[in-house]
């Protein structure tokens, strides 16, 4: 049963609450925003647990005053998840993510550009940025499915605030903040939380195995190329236009004068094609692709080597009978120079999940919509929604597999043939389970019926 599966990952949160009783208000609230209908606020999460007519002071000190770490409730599901990845790599997503606030009084949220604005024109929101990683599970190489991205880790790295023109003293706060940008950026903040990631990794006891941080351009820079962590490799996507070089055969040069872009790889017909088979889309399909090894970047990795992978452009079709389109190439820049390029190559094409992850944690679960001001308790309440969601996932797996099963509720005639279940499908069992079993709404001390989760959605 999905729910017996959840709370089983849930009920490890005992060891990172300081009491039963805040444990118990976790769980409760992780329910609690999972089945909640409507606008993910924090009132309507209690009101969706039967909580409408008791104290809500303690529900939102578990946020603002309860001493808790909101990174130690991805360890159990980390533990559990490295079940899943019995080859020697370790794929984890890495990806930034901001979440839209309206409160003028939110310390850390700020003006930033707006991804979803047109190319044509540019705007801004206000939000929270916050890191996500998420752990790449190869469900195909066992049981033929797509790849699972797994949330571990999600923390809050708002970007320095600018002073403003006009003060006083401008000028040195001006000095001060420049200086204070380059130590706290999203890519410091990125290299210190994959050694943290690494960290953990040894102790749960993956020592052997080799961690690669798959991430997108925004990551390809000369801060996270400078990573120093010892089983750790980078795999990120680089610019067409990137200046590469060998290493020179003079002993006076370290960088060959002869230089070379991604783009260049990619139209020199002298270098052949290879080809193999990378799982997407339901299925295997042929990928063709350029490997340069040995390769440096002056101006991003320095003297450290690299390998160039640039990825042929993939056709597909909108309609069955329409005409074929192609998509943009791929150039990938990696620290592991040697061995593993079809693990390499399929990381990259399953780094896709992290975008759904973010979709369905902000459409499906409403990540953020939780009116919270306090300076505490804006992190936190986004980090136990986001480990609710990953538990979710988790016990999804645990229960019933990865692909779509009968224990799942019937869906719409356009959408009979999905291979696995969806995010609100999951929720839509879960909430099932949670009305019909009593026993664990007792222990849980939770009353839900659908009536309460109408009257939630409807107020």
């Amino acid at each position: 049963m999905l729910l017996e599966s959840f709370l089983e990952i849930v009920n490890d949160w005992h060891t990172v609450f300081p009491q039963v009783r805040t444990t118990k208000r976790a769980i409760r609230q992780a329910i609690g925003s999972l089945i909640c209908l409507g606008r993910r606020t924090l009132t309507r999460i209690i009101w969706s647990n039967g909580g409408e007519n008791k104290n809500w002071s303690s529900e939102y000190f578990l946020h603002s005053r309860c001493q808790w770490s909101s990174q130690d409730v991805f360890t159990s599901i980390l533990k559990r998840s490295l079940n899943y990845c019995r080859g020697q790599l370790i794929g984890i997503a890495v990806d930034d993510t901001r979440i839209r606030k309206t409160g003028k009084c939110i310390k850390q949220a700020s003006w930033t550009r707006d991804p979803m604005s047109p190319p044509f024109h540019v705007n801004f929101m206000l939000g929270v940025r916050f890191l996500q990683f998420a752990i790449l599970l190869p469900l195909h190489k066992t049981l033929q499915a797509a790849c699972r991205a797994i949330p571990i880790r999600f923390e809050e790295v708002t970007a320095v605030k600018r002073p403003r023109r006009g003060r006083k003293n401008y000028d040195e706060e001006m000095k001060n903040y420049r200086e204070v940008s380059k130590v706290h950026n999203l890519s410091t903040r990125t290299v210190e939380s994959i050694g943290a990631v690494r960290k953990l990794l040894d102790g749960l006891g993956a020592v052997k195995k080799l961690l690669v941080i798959v991430g997108d351009g925004s990551f390809c820079n000369q801060r996270l190329f400078s990573l120093s962590a010892e089983r750790t490799h980078l795999l990120v996507r680089t610019r067409k236009d990137a200046r590469l070089c060998k290493q020179s055969q003079s002993p006076r040069r370290f960088y060959d004068e002869k230089k070379f872009t991604p783009r260049q790889i990619l139209e020199d017909d002298s270098l052949p094609w290879k080809k193999t088979r990378i799982f997407y889309g339901g299925k295997k399909r042929l990928v063709r692709y350029k490997e340069q090894t040995n390769v440096y970047w002056q101006h991003g990795s320095k003297r450290k080597p690299l390998r160039l992978l640039v990825v042929a452009p993939t056709p597909y079709r909108v309609r069955k009978t329409g005409r074929l389109r192609y998509r943009d190439p791929g150039f990938l820049l990696t620290t592991l120079v040697e061995g593993h390029t079809i693990n390499l190559l399929q990381l990259y094409f399953d780094r896709w999940q992290i975008e759904v992850n973010h979709r369905e944690e902000k459409d499906t679960l409403g990540v953020g919509q939780a009116q919270l001001h306090n300076f505490t308790a804006v992190p936190k309440q986004p980090a136990l929604v986001v480990a609710a969601y990953s538990a979710l996932l988790l016990a999804s797996l645990i229960a019933f597999g990865p692909k779509r099963t009968d224990h799942y509720l019937p869906l719409p005639r356009w959408r009979a043939n999905a291979p696995r279940p969806s995010c609100l499908d999951l929720v839509s069992l879960l909430r099932k389970e949670i009305v019909e079993n009593k026993q664990i709404q007792s222990e849980v001390d939770i009353e839900v019926t659908f009536q309460t989760l109408a009257t939630v959605a409807a107020a």
